[in-house]
């Protein structure tokens, strides 16, 4: 981690509910206003449009890793995209490049981002998204933590990076 850089990875399906995307929008909202980067997979649908549409709307920074080799479907509020043309190979680097993550309600790509993240030692917080008991082994060893609201997020988010600086 780069002094003073805290990214924080926002994974989510790119289809979702108008709950789930106001909860991604304060997401990425407060997430800029704790002067954290907001990455995530950069497509204009979704949890990813709606984080990253929050923590533009607050000043912050905003970075896309998209799957295609082009800009087509970027999110308007990404300020850095990150073009791979790599498709779901991109979940690697969405996840290797964040700090922390945090997965909002989605399918199997994000359920195979909290799997890498979770192999890879990341800390991953579950924004209700409820996966069952597929990773419980994590959730003993307080790798992987649910998170009723987006205040506790933050609150968690908060916790770990004074525990790791």
């Amino acid at each position: 981690m780069l002094q003073d850089t805290f990214i924080v990875g926002v994974m989510g399906g790119g289809s979702a509910t108008q709950t789930d995307a106001k909860q991604a929008y304060e997401l990425g909202r407060m997430i800029a206003e704790n002067d954290w980067i907001l990455l995530n997979g950069g497509r204009r649908a979704g949890i990813m449009a709606a984080s990253a549409r929050g923590a533009a709307e607050a000043g912050g920074l905003t970075v896309g890793v998209l799957p295609d080799d082009h800009k087509g479907q970027m999110a308007e509020h990404i300020r850095i995209p990150i073009v791979t043309g790599m498709g779901s190979a991109r979940n690697c680097i969405n996840v290797l490049s964040s700090d922390i993550v945090v997965a909002c309600a989605g399918g199997s790509g994000t359920v195979s981002e909290i799997a890498l993240a979770l192999k890879c030692g990341k800390t991953v917080i579950l924004l209700n998204f409820d996966i069952g008991i597929l990773f419980e082994s994590y959730r003993r060893q307080n790798q992987l933590i649910d998170a009723a609201n987006v205040q506790q997020v933050i609150t968690l988010i908060q916790d770990f990076k004074n525990i790791s600086s």
